[in-house]
Parts: structure tokens; C-alpha cells; sequence
């Protein structure tokens, strides 16, 4: 697993995706400070004090050790505003594990901007850095999410009923995963239609972690 030159710019049709800057601070606050944002990670929105010191965290990226993040915030290529974030955190270093989690603003919702995003974030975590195993975790009512991972070919492992609680609500938690057998699989180019079939076959390749 190569851990030493981290991507710093990751390119798609539509997105940037790079290194959060200080200057980024208004528009990061901007999303992070909404409680419907916050709504499926199960805890409250940080604000103030707690909110500045989230985003220098942010700015002092480590990515060696177990629990590590890497992070890239999500900006449009068409006017440069950040649309979100995706992450890979470092699971377990020996096992070769990540977990892929994303946050994005509803002002950008709909746009379909996570799923080509996070998409990127998978050629990274198996094309670059070489994981074997990436998952998911999510809050089993975040629909979007679940639309998001299932459209990028992650498998549904685990239904967890009743694992996690906030403001006295319990709440299910979905884990989906991919091993880079299966992304190298259905990452290859397709086969040309099949003469006596001219429409070929359908493959289902194709909004929003922390939680994810």
C-alpha cells in the first residue's frame, strides 16, 4: 500500500478534487454549521469555537496511522464553489481497510456531484493507494446515500438494527463495501455488443459520513 505521495488533485466531467485551503473557511462553515446536514451523522452541528477548530484540523491532514483521514473538498469545475467533501479514512493499515465517507451541501444536492465524486475517491483508494477493502457506513433512513453506494457497485454486508442513538431516536446502520477484485472487475472497459444482441447487456454503473 503506497501511503507516502498522496493525490493532491483528482480530476472528473464535472469536478476538482483537492486539499481544503484557509480560504476555504466561509463556504466549509456555510454547510457545516446546518443541522440538516448533520442529520444522519448522529451527533449536533458544531458551531463557533468548535467549528473553527474542526476546519484547522481539517487544514493539518494525516494519513500514516490507523483512524487517520484523507480528505479532498469537492469543488465545480464551472464557477469553482465547493460543492462538499469526500474522505477515506485509514481503517486498519495491516488489513489494507478504508472506510469512504462524504458530506455535501444541500444548496448542491439532486446533481448527482457525491456519486462522480466518491467515485473518484475509490479509483484513489484502489487504483493509487492500493487498499483491498473499502466500506461504507450509513444511517439505514439516509436514502440519497444508500442510492449513492449502491450506484457505485458497493455490496449491502451488514443491517444493523438499533446500533446507534441520538437525541433519544434510535437508528439502523447500513455497511456496504467493495474489495478491488470486484472495482477492477467492473472497472474494465466493456466487451462491443454481442452481434446477435446489438443492446449488449446492463451494467447498473452508473447523493449523501463521516457517517456517510
Amino acid at each position: 500500500m503506497n501511503l507516502v505521495n498522496l493525490p493532491t488533485r483528482q480530476e472528473t466531467n464535472r469536478l476538482l478534487l483537492r486539499p481544503f485551503a484557509a480560504g476555504d473557511w466561509t463556504e466549509y462553515a456555510a454547510y457545516h454549521a446546518r443541522p440538516d446536514v448533520y442529520a444522519f451523522l448522529y451527533r449536533e452541528a458544531p458551531t463557533g469555537t468548535a467549528l473553527r477548530e474542526q476546519f484547522d484540523r481539517v487544514l493539518r491532514p494525516r494519513f500514516e496511522s490507523d483512524g487517520d483521514v484523507y480528505r479532498l473538498a469537492v469543488t465545480l469545475k464551472d464557477g469553482g464553489a465547493i460543492a462538499g467533501e469526500v474522505m477515506l479514512k485509514l481503517e486498519s493499515r495491516d488489513a489494507l481497510q478504508a472506510e469512504v465517507g462524504y458530506i455535501f451541501s444541500p444548496a448542491h444536492a439532486g446533481k448527482g456531484y457525491a456519486t462522480e465524486a466518491v467515485a473518484a475517491m475509490l479509483a484513489i483508494g484502489f487504483d493509487t493507494l492500493g487498499f483491498h477493502r473499502i466500506f461504507a457506513r450509513l444511517d439505514a433512513a439516509n436514502l440519497g446515500s444508500v442510492g449513492v453506494v449502491e450506484r457505485l457497485g458497493l455490496r449491502r454486508e451488514a443491517h444493523l438494527r438499533e446500533n446507534d442513538r441520538f437525541n433519544g431516536k434510535w437508528g439502523d446502520e447500513y455497511v456496504y463495501a467493495l474489495l478491488r477484485s470486484e472495482w477492477e472487475k467492473r472497472s474494465r472497459p466493456a466487451p462491443p455488443p454481442d452481434p446477435e444482441n446489438p443492446l449488449g447487456t446492463l451494467t447498473d454503473w452508473d447523493s449523501d459520513a463521516d457517517r456517510t
